[in-house]
C-alpha cells in the first residue's frame, strides 16, 4: 500500500469527499493505488478505464471535436475526461490521465508525455507532464505518483 494513496483517503475521509478517476496510459493503475488502501471504499466511488478513443467519448462524454482539435494526448481531453468522469461517477473530486506510456512516441507526442487534469466542486486544473522514458512502467508509475499528489494537494483545506 502506497503512503501517499493512504494520505489522500485519510484527507478525502476528513473532508467528507469522494474520488473517482479516469485513466487511460495508467490503465487503471491510480484506482489501484487507492483501493489498496484499507477502507477506501468509503471515499472512492470508482474508476473508468477509457483506453479506446470510443471510450472516451461515450462513457466520459469527451467531445470528439474536442480531441479531433487538440489530439487525444492534450490537457483539454483530461479537463474533459475528469469532468466526465465527476458526472458518471458522482465524485466531488476526479483525477484523470491520457499520455504516451511507451515503447515510442504516438503521433507528435513523446514517449512519457502525459496530460493530468483533476476536477473539483471549485473547478479544474490541468498539467502536461514529459517524464523521462525509462520504459513504459516508469512512465505509468510516474504518472500514478503525479495524479496521487494532484489529488493531495486537492484535498487540502
Amino acid at each position: 500500500m502506497s503512503t501517499l494513496a493512504a494520505s489522500v483517503i485519510a484527507a478525502a475521509r476528513a473532508r467528507g469527499l469522494s474520488l473517482g478517476t479516469a485513466e487511460s496510459c495508467t490503465g487503471g493503475m491510480i484506482a489501484a493505488a487507492l483501493t489498496d488502501v484499507p477502507g477506501s471504499s468509503s471515499v472512492v466511488m470508482g474508476g473508468v478505464v477509457s483506453y479506446a478513443v470510443a471510450v472516451k467519448e461515450a462513457v466520459l462524454g469527451v467531445p470528439p471535436e474536442v480531441i479531433a482539435s487538440h489530439g487525444v494526448v492534450s490537457e483539454e481531453v483530461a479537463c474533459a475526461m475528469a469532468l466526465g468522469a465527476r458526472a458518471a461517477l458522482g465524485a466531488d473530486i476526479t483525477v484523470a490521465t491520457t499520455g504516451v506510456a511507451g515503447p515510442g512516441p504516438s503521433g507528435e507526442d513523446p514517449e512519457g508525455r502525459v496530460c493530468l487534469a483533476i476536477a473539483t466542486p471549485e473547478g479544474i486544473e490541468s498539467v502536461k507532464m514529459d517524464f523521462a522514458p525509462l520504459g513504459r512502467a516508469s512512465v505509468r508509475a510516474a504518472a500514478t505518483d503525479h495524479a496521487l499528489k494532484l489529488l493531495l494537494r486537492a484535498l487540502q483545506p
